[in-house]
């Protein structure tokens, strides 16, 4: 097939969030033979990733997109007419067999593509986002907007009649079913990581060293909340001497959270490490102690099949976590994983739980938690679940 992949991240090198998929998507795409055509903001050195992937790139170039740019909401929004216009035009010499979009910004130029191109569609939806928006301040997410949002979204494949959907999650999926789209044609692939770059640590460290507790990732609004900044003040005061390690850029909502925690510690342990690039990240998460995904509750959060939990069983950490609805069923039997209530106490309880239990250092545990999360998780493994589900869809449409 002949098929235009649509995307609102630069393709290569991944830059955090969903956008890793991408790359293994495509991988799969091209190890069966489909010619691809990657619509992706501009990247570095496209000629030489063309080369290495075996794909043809159509970059958008009119601005700079990207998750840490300025004005990124506005570049958003329009983001899809002009993304549209793309393939459109690149349609004209040659049509396409199958058109995926990557999360809902995307999916907005494939669903207007859906009805003028007449050729198949398949949304990839790795994560509710304007379900996350729910625990933003009221002045960057006003609520009468807000609801607006979550039902456009939730409202577009079954609007734009796409042919499939392909969700991070069960309840994402439900949550789709639930706006009239049609059980069937709605497929969860949830959320890998890639074993290779994501390998079981060799051993903990040391019982000596000061115990450090890492979080990874972008480091948004909802990433970010009063649940994390009680809970790391709750620790501190009983612990001292446990670090807290950010690994990811400096946002605007990191820095104010570490703001509040100094402002309520003077003495806490705080690292920050900078951005930090997809295939680096695991040389930070084998130094560390415990994991952890203190996210607020939201429709959004409790959609999501958080990435960093996955990548901290994968290299062998324990992991605590709020009670998101996803991740808490999806593992619901994983002794490596602890799930809090969504407040400081709780989640401050179940790190220092994890400090004063001897099990943090059950190395056996530890593998056989890797074990079973490669299996079953790996981004070779889901892609081929995706693709899988495009090629059945596009037939269907023939």
């Amino acid at each position: 097939m002949r098929i235009a992949f649509l995307t609102h991240e630069p393709f290569y090198p991944p830059s955090g969030g969903g956008s890793a998929e991408a790359v293994y998507l495509v991988q799969e795409m091209v190890r069966r033979g489909h010619e691809v055509h990657v619509f992706c903001p501009q990247i570095e050195n496209a000629t030489k990733t063309s080369e290495q992937f075996e794909i043809h790139f159509h970059l958008f170039t009119k601005w700079e997109m990207g998750r840490y740019t300025s004005f990124r909401t506005p570049k958003y929004l329009l983001y899809p007419r002009e993304l549209e216009k793309m393939v459109a035009t690149t349609a004209e010499s040659k049509p396409f067999d199958l058109i995926v979009s990557q999360h809902t910004i995307a999916s907005v130029a494939a669903a207007r593509l859906r009805k003028t191109l007449d050729v198949p569609v398949v949304m990839n939806f790795l994560d509710f986002l304007t379900g996350f928006m729910e625990t933003w301040p009221v002045w960057l997410a006003p609520r009468v907007l807000l609801k607006r949002l979550k039902q456009f979204e939730i409202t577009l494949p079954s609007r734009s009649m796409a042919d499939g959907v392909m969700t991070v999650s069960n309840p994402l999926a439900e949550i789709f079913a639930g706006a009239g789209f049609p059980i069937p044609r709605i497929c969860p692939i949830y959320y890998g990581y890639d074993a290779e770059v994501f390998p079981l640590r060799s051993s903990p460290p040391p019982a000596a060293r000061p115990p450090v507790i890492v979080m990874h990732g972008s480091f948004d609004h909802h990433h970010l909340g009063p649940v994390a900044r009680e809970a790391m003040i709750e620790v501190h005061r009983q612990r001292p001497d446990v670090v807290f390690e950010f690994v990811g850029k400096q946002t605007k909502a990191l820095t104010a959270h570490i703001r509040a925690l100094r402002s309520a510690a003077p003495n806490i342990r705080v690292e920050v490490t900078g951005f930090v690039p997809y295939d680096q990240v695991a040389k930070h998460l084998t130094n560390a102690t415990v994991g952890i995904v203190p996210y607020e509750e939201s429709s959004g959060t409790h959609c999501a099949f958080v990435a960093k939990a996955v990548e901290y069983l994968g290299v062998g950490l324990p992991v605590v976590s709020t009670r998101l609805k996803n991740l808490a069923t999806y593992f619901k039997d994983e002794p490596r994983m602890r799930f809090a209530s969504f407040s400081g106490a709780s989640f401050a309880s179940q790190i220092l739980g994890w400090l004063n239990d001897p099990a943090l250092a059950n190395s056996e545990a530890a593998a056989a938690t890797a074990g079973r999360v490669r299996e079953n998780l790996d981004w070779r493994v889901i892609s081929r679940r995706a693709v899988d589900f495009l090629e059945t869809t596009a037939n269907e449409f023939r």
